[in-house]
């Protein structure tokens, strides 16, 4: 019988990696650890600074120790020297790189630049910006996504939407769910879909061929109070006698085109169907801005949830998938630095919950309460070196009600899961969608109204919630 040595797989390359990167950077010279595509790492030591340079020894040394413990995670050139070899600076200084350890007096500085095909956005932070190029402030945005699909997300979003119109906002609502569009049917309400869609803006503008393009459409519904809501759906109406050829545009949307990320061409649809309501009948921005985000790991809730949104409604089930996905979610905001930067986007709602005299609401919130400060641990004990100071700014209490962790509930009713809702022009004032939605209302409302553009002072529209 012959035994072989338990081959170095992906889970285990990664801390060989940078451990190794620990011990060169223990020797005074900064490192640039590279993952390629493949999960492959190689070492760039940033040596000749200052005069110095690598020896040959110690270059020998660390490839070999490099190769002998990533196996076949060892890139093609596993160690390169900047002294012997240039590099260009679109990888020595990518804005993609971050900061593992910062160097300190005769320690070198590790810093970790990770190649993927999908999902990168994830490990990358940020809020956009307050107003546009030309100074005009932008609507505040919230992201509405599922780890998981099936949790009333879309459903949940058709009634938020219609709330906040019906307390004199001018509501956009924007399909990004493109695999799975489903918000606009939920909110047409007798109104006629536009030529074009969200998909439409994507392939046209990789093109620079987005002009003139019918995105966005006033939904049917007219809420009270002067308010507006718009749709900008997945997928237009297109034009009779002519084959829309959905999946053809679907499959092509995700491309990096002309030195554009897809995550920056969406940010540019977004802002275009805001710009879109402005330039209607309408001639009002936008006041708040739902994005109906696609559920899973996927590259368009990447983008939604880091950069551009102001909050994100985390939707999900008491059970082990929901908190098995988003603990792999967490972890990767954690390990890539980002928990800071995220965890104060983001809220937890539990939607289906059910309430009958076998299993209370009480007793099936308690439990997801408790599920999701566990899962949430991992963004609240990562704080960020500014916190130290201030620890409250980063840690909550388990039963603290304005933590990211706790649920805002969404009752589970039978009558929402047959009802036919382009047949039912008044759903939403149906006794038992009330009864489902009254408590997410009250608490999401407020907090999506929290510095929005012409938003309502929160306990104004909490008090709106208290006489419905």
């Amino acid at each position: 019988m012959t035994f072989y040595d338990e081959p170095i797989r992906f889970d285990t390359a990664g801390p060989a990696a940078f451990a190794l990167a620990d011990e060169i950077a223990a020797e005074g010279f900064d490192v640039l650890l590279v993952r390629d595509v493949l999960g492959r790492f190689s070492l760039v030591v940033e040596d000749g600074g200052a005069g110095r340079a690598a020896s040959g020894e110690q270059a020998e040394r660390w490839k070999d120790a490099f190769t002998g413990r990533l196996g076949r995670y060892c890139g093609e050139r596993p160690l390169v020297l900047v002294s012997v070899l240039r590099l260009p600076a679109s990888l020595t200084a990518s804005p993609r790189t971050r900061v593992v350890k910062a160097a300190a007096d005769r320690v070198g500085a590790i810093r970790f630049l990770d190649n993927t095909v999908v999902g990168e956005e994830w490990s990358h932070v940020s809020t956009p910006p307050a107003t546009d190029e030309d100074g005009a402030p932008r609507p505040r945005r919230t992201a509405l996504y599922g780890f998981k699909g099936g949790v009333g997300r879309t459903t949940a979003t058709a009634v938020l939407a219609r709330k906040l119109a019906d307390q004199g906002l001018v509501v956009l609502v924007v399909d990004l769910d493109l695999e799975s569009p489903g918000v606009g049917p939920l909110l047409l309400a007798g109104g006629t879909l536009g030529t074009h869609g969200v998909v439409d803006h994507l392939v046209e503008s990789a093109l620079g061929n987005a002009d003139g393009l019918e995105i966005v459409t006033r939904s049917g519904y007219n809420p009270s109070n002067r308010g507006e809501l718009w749709i900008a759906p997945a997928r237009g109406a297109g034009t009779k006698g002519v084959l829309y050829a959905y999946v053809d545009k679907l499959n092509r949307v995700y491309a990096d085109a002309a030195g554009d990320r897809f995550a920056d061409r969406l940010a540019a649809t977004v802002r275009a169907c805001e710009e879109a309501v402005e330039r209607s009948d309408s001639g009002r921005l936008p006041d708040v801005v739902l994005l109906d985000s696609r559920a899973g790991i996927h590259d368009v809730a990447a983008a939604t949830i880091s950069h551009l949104c102001d909050y994100a409604l985390l939707f999900g089930a008491d059970n082990e998938q929901t908190w098995s996905g988003y603990r792999d979610l967490f972890e990767a905001w954690a390990a890539s630095g980002q928990a800071p930067a995220i965890r104060r986007k983001l809220r937890m709602v539990a939607s289906m919950v059910p309430d009958s005299a076998h299993y209370s609401k009480d007793t099936h919130l308690e439990s997801f309460q408790l599920n999701a400060y566990n899962t949430f641990g991992l963004l609240y004990n990562s704080l960020a070196a500014d916190e130290v100071s201030a620890p409250e700014q980063g840690t909550w209490e388990l039963t603290d009600e304005d933590a990211p962790h706790s649920p805002i509930p969404i009752l589970f009713e039978p009558g929402l899961v047959g009802m036919n809702v382009p047949d039912s022009p008044d759903w939403q004032d149906r006794a038992f969608v009330q009864a489902a939605y009254r408590d997410f209302l009250k608490t999401a409302v407020p907090l999506i109204l929290a510095g929005s553009v012409g938003g309502s002072d929160p306990e104004s529209a909490e008090s709106e919630d208290d006489r419905a």
